[in-house]
């Protein structure tokens, strides 16, 4: 059997607790183009045929209609629903629960629908050519061996930071090979200088971490049996968390990708990325990224439509 190609996840289910309204919705260019639009089109040259959009049922009318209508013209495409109610057997929605249950379980949501190596990435997150390409190659490249073979694009901390707020960044150690030894989520970096501070103290302490470090921006590379894993630990990670924090603990990409590191399951390719992030984390950041989409066209990078018809 030859191996299949590989799809592009879209994680888009988050409505963007720190920014008014569908953020994912929001044009960066003249043309209506989102940051969305780009980072399919730069998947679509790198290779990628099929795009499977994760989203809440609540906005599928109004994602479909600003959004979906228009990637079903450009590749296929596929929804998936990320719903609290996805639970284990056995366990409940907490009364009064409303944010999602995290990126692992977005992924996890898409099991039934992807059958081969697939990419993910953010909705609202301007990878930069260069990632796709990369992760593209990859996941064409190499299947699972005696380890699952995964793969991760990873940033310089200072070219993923804002000058307006903190930002949430899963902070990566590799060795040698270039593969990835841990990666740790900070939820809380703020900009310093060149530099980047976490805080897991609500700012108390902050300890700095240097602008070279490498960070997950959550575009991962996955084969097939992840979905294995990710299933397989949720029903551990509800019962650890859920009694000490019903209504915020979140299940992240980068806590499973590290515990399978730790058990020796896994090997995870770090593609590194020169490339800088754009994303409007903040209301304040669009204008940062509408500069930055005209003079990536104005370089030649874009079309200055982007899609051409």
């Amino acid at each position: 059997m030859g191996q299949k190609k590989p799809v592009l996840v879209v994680m888009a289910a988050g409505m963007g607790s720190r920014y008014g309204g569908l953020k994912q919705i929001d044009p960066v260019d003249e043309y209506g183009n989102i940051i969305m639009d780009f980072s399919i089109f730069d998947a679509k040259e790198a290779g990628f045929e099929k795009v499977v959009f994760i989203i809440k049922k609540a906005i599928e009318k109004e994602f479909k209609e600003n959004v979906g209508s228009r990637m079903e013209k450009r590749v296929e495409t596929e929804y998936v629903f990320q719903e609290l109610e996805k639970l284990p057997e056995g366990f409940a929605v907490p009364k009064d629960r409303v944010k999602p249950w995290g990126t692992a379980h977005a992924v996890l949501c898409c099991k039934d629908v992807i059958h081969g190596p697939f990419a993910v990435i953010n909705a609202d997150d301007y990878y930069g050519k260069q990632a796709f390409k990369e992760m593209y190659g990859q996941l064409t490249e190499h299947g699972d061996d005696e380890k699952y073979q995964y793969a991760m694009v990873g940033y310089r901390l200072n070219n993923t930071m804002t000058d307006n707020g903190y930002v949430a960044r899963g902070v990566c150690s590799t060795d040698e090979r270039g593969k990835l030894v841990d990666i740790h989520e900070r939820t809380r970096i703020e900009k310093q200088g060149n530099d980047g501070a976490y805080t897991e103290d609500d700012g108390a302490t902050w300890i700095t971490l240097p602008g070279e470090s490498v960070v997950s921006m959550n575009l991962w590379g996955f084969t097939e049996s992840v979905f294995g894993e990710l299933d397989r630990r949720f029903g551990a990670f509800l019962k650890r968390e859920l009694p000490g924090n019903p209504l915020k603990c979140e299940y992240f990409l980068p806590f499973v990708v590290d515990e399978l590191l730790k058990e020796d399951k896994a090997e995870v390719t770090v593609l590194q990325s020169k490339d800088r992030w754009y994303g409007v984390t903040y209301k304040e950041d669009k204008e940062t990224v509408v500069n930055a989409i005209r003079e990536l066209k104005g370089k030649g990078l874009y079309p200055e439509t982007l899609w051409e018809n």
